[in-house]
């Protein structure tokens, strides 16, 4: 078996001059920016890539529909899925890629019996979870939910339930419709069959706006989340995320290392010292992970310092980086929490080819959950599901009928 960790779930752009070099910026200049930069742009780039694969890309095996159109996954996930790394196996997904440049677009969410789990998790260019609709915020009741950009100034229209607004021009909604066995499968389906995307015009019956200009998406590289390549990306990306307020001094920083709102940044037209600044600035990001890792291990953060919205992760972009690394899209701490187990008792990496492993629940103490919770196993190199024997990705609380408990009481997993 390979090696694994386990994860139980309890459920306006900068106007800049493109002249601007950044071979005017110093060496040791370079260095630092380069860090703070490669830092703060990894969950773009990286949210980036799913949105090519997912809405772009038509041959991607991993492409679900066009933007403000709807896509589903009408299965559960297994090892094949890798349409984004840590995906769960409890509750199928729905995907939208939200377009907002032109008008906001609607999602209607169905009612549903009221023992079932169901939410849409919005989620910025930025990788900041901005909302939530669905049984924890609004109920099973349903209801149409109104989802702006950052530059519409309308009223709430009426029979809307929520206006919502996004700081980003694009956004994303991964809608998880909760499972609860093999035999309930078609009922997800229906379900999945009632959530609807319409743009406000058609909401409305009105006249549709003029179209928002094509854009010529660039295509996701190998190194665009590993090296300087990633800046090409960001500069392109940034296009459509209107500075925060918070972010006006940083941004500005940026810039002076060709980094910003529709810049050129060409690595290979820099000075050799300023390229070398850059590729150390880069390379001791690996030193900050390791770090956090380690308090990860230790339980001194949790992912609920990894997830969140701008205000509950003040602006932590090193806290955003890692969720994105380890676990992109992941919930918000109100929606969901994630204790990761990447180290054994022993803090050793855990490698089951070699000794089982124990999970132990002592009676009355299995995780507290509002909804459901779970425990799933994930290959710790590539974070995807484990490809088993069994076709058993992971344990659940809809299953606690048929787990064995012992005498007194407790519960053990044992892998």
């Amino acid at each position: 078996m390979p090696k694994f960790w386990i994860s139980i779930a309890f459920v306006l752009p900068f106007l800049v001059n493109e002249t601007t070099q950044a071979a005017d910026i110093t060496p040791a200049e370079a260095r630092v920016v380069a860090k703070e930069a490669f830092v703060y742009g990894y969950a773009f780039v990286e949210n980036y890539r799913s949105l090519y694969k997912q809405a772009v890309d038509s041959n991607d095996p991993n492409y679900n529909a066009p933007f403000n159109q709807i896509g589903h996954s009408r299965k559960v996930a297994t090892p094949a899925d890798k349409q984004f790394v840590t995906p769960n196996s409890d509750t199928p997904y729905s995907y939208i890629w939200f377009d907002l440049r032109a008008e906001p677009v609607v999602v209607t969410m169905p009612k549903i019996d009221q023992d079932r789990y169901y939410t849409a998790q919005l989620v910025d260019m930025q990788l900041f979870n901005f909302a939530y609709f669905g049984t924890r915020s609004y109920g099973n009741d349903g209801g149409d939910f109104l989802i702006a950009g950052p530059e519409w100034k309308g009223d709430q229209p009426k029979g809307v339930k929520a206006v919502i607004r996004c700081e980003t021009q694009f956004a994303y909604a991964l809608i998880r419709t909760q499972l609860f066995n093999a035999n309930d499968l078609d009922n997800v389906h229906r379900i999945q069959d009632g959530y609807k995307v319409q743009p406000l015009s058609q909401f409305l019956g009105t006249s549709s706006p003029p179209a928002a200009p094509t854009i010529d998406w660039p295509k996701p590289s190998e190194k665009m989340s590993t090296s300087a390549a990633m800046f090409e990306y960001l500069n392109f990306l940034l296009q459509f995320c209107p500075p925060h307020p918070s972010e006006t001094e940083l941004r500005k920083r940026f810039v002076k290392l060709g980094v910003g709102a529709g810049m050129k940044f060409q690595f290979e037209e820099l000075p050799l010292e300023t390229q070398s600044s850059i590729e150390a600035g880069i390379g001791e990001v690996a030193s900050d992970e390791e770090l956090m890792m380690k308090r990860l291990n230790k339980l001194e953060i949790t992912s609920a310092d990894l997830f969140g919205s701008r205000k509950s992760l003040k602006n932590n972009y090193m806290a955003r980086y890692m969720g994105a690394k380890i676990g992109i899209y992941g919930n918000t701490a109100s929606e969901a929490i994630y204790p990761g187990y990447f180290v054994d008792v022993n803090g050793k990496v855990p490698d089951a080819s070699k000794t089982p492993y124990f999970l132990r629940f002592d009676k009355g103490q299995l995780p507290p959950a509002s909804a459901f919770w779970s425990i799933t196993m994930y290959d710790g190199k590539t974070k995807h599901l484990v490809a088993n024997s069994l076709d058993r990705y992971l344990l659940n609380s809809t299953m606690l009928k048929s787990f064995k408990f012992a005498d007194d009481g407790s519960l053990t997993t044992v892998r």
